[in-house]
C-alpha cells in the first residue's frame, strides 16, 4: 500500500517540480523495484484531485479527468502509469481516488490517534485548533463560489472507512486485474457547514477570517461511491459530519491535554 506523497494543493501551485517529482518520479521509482522483486499487487493513494473543477456531482469514476493543480496532475500520472505496467507486465492495481478524509479511529482502548500533520493544513483539525485555542480564528478562502454560501464544499470521509476499503481492495487483487475507486461518503458539506459543525460538537464560538480564493481550488468535490460499494461491498459507517467532527474532536482534546 504506498501512502506517501506530498498533499498540498495550494503548494503544488508554487512548487509543481516538487511535486512531481516526490510524488510522481519517486512512485516510478517504486513500481520499478516492484517490477524487479515483486509483490505484484500495490494499492495507491490517489485523490478526487484528478478529476479536477467536475461536470458533474456526485463525482463517478468515468467522469472526465482534468486536475486545476499540480498536486492532482501529480497523482493522475502515476495512475497512467499504472495503466500501462498493468497492461504491459500484468501488474495488479487499486487506484483509490480518496476525497477528504477526517475524524480519528475508534478502538478498544478509545479514540488513541488521530490527524496530526505539521504543519497542519486540513480544514476539520484546523477549525478544532481554534476550539482549542491554539489558533485565534480560521480562515475561509473564498465565500465567492457557486455553492449554497459561497464556501467550497467537499466529500468528508471517516479514516475508519478509509481503512477498510483499503483491506478490502488489496483482497480483491486476488482476482482482480485492476480497481479504480472513488473513497468518499457520498455527501457534500460546504467549509461553513464544517465550522458549523465544529461549533455544534466543542460549543466554541469559532471566529472565521474571510481571505481571497487559493488558486487551484474547485468549487465542489462530492464522490458517487456506487462503484466502490459495488466492487467491494464497502459503505461507509460514518455519514454523519458531526459523528467525523466529534471523533476528530476526542483526538485533538486528547493530543493536547
Amino acid at each position: 500500500m504506498h501512502f506517501a506523497a506530498l498533499i498540498e494543493a495550494g503548494e503544488s501551485m508554487v512548487r509543481p517540480e516538487t511535486f512531481f517529482r516526490n510524488n510522481t518520479a519517486s512512485t516510478l521509482s517504486l513500481l520499478e523495484a516492484m517490477l524487479a522483486k515483486g509483490p505484484r499487487r500495490i494499492v495507491f493513494s490517489s485523490t478526487a484531485a484528478v478529476y479536477g473543477e467536475p461536470e458533474q456531482a456526485p463525482i463517478p469514476e468515468d467522469a472526465r479527468l482534468r486536475p486545476t493543480n499540480a498536486y492532482g496532475e501529480s497523482k493522475l500520472l502515476v495512475e497512467y502509469m499504472l495503466g500501462w505496467l498493468n497492461q504491459i507486465h500484468g501488474l495488479r492495481y487499486a487506484s483509490l481516488r480518496y476525497f477528504n478524509v477526517a475524524g480519528a479511529p475508534e478502538g478498544p482502548e478509545g479514540i488513541t490517534r488521530g490527524e496530526a500533520h505539521e504543519p497542519e493544513s486540513h480544514l476539520i483539525p484546523l477549525v478544532l485548533d481554534v476550539a482549542r485555542g491554539r489558533r485565534k480564528s480560521i480562515r475561509i478562502y473564498g465565500n465567492d463560489y457557486p455553492t449554497p454560501d459561497g464556501t467550497c464544499i467537499r466529500d468528508y470521509i471517516h479514516v475508519a472507512d478509509l481503512a477498510e476499503a483499503h483491506l478490502l481492495a488489496l483482497e480483491a487483487l486476488e482476482t482482480r486485474d485492476k480497481l479504480i475507486l472513488n473513497l468518499g461518503n457520498g455527501k457534500g458539506f460546504s467549509v461553513q457547514e464544517v465550522i458549523e459543525s465544529v461549533r455544534r460538537v466543542t460549543g466554541h464560538a469559532i471566529p472565521a477570517e474571510l481571505h481571497p480564493r487559493r488558486p487551484g481550488d474547485p468549487a465542489v468535490l462530492v464522490a458517487s461511491s456506487e462503484k466502490s460499494a459495488a466492487e467491494l461491498g464497502w459503505k461507509p459507517k460514518y455519514t454523519d459530519l458531526d459523528a467525523i467532527v466529534r471523533t476528530a474532536w476526542v483526538w485533538h482534546q486528547k493530543r493536547y491535554a
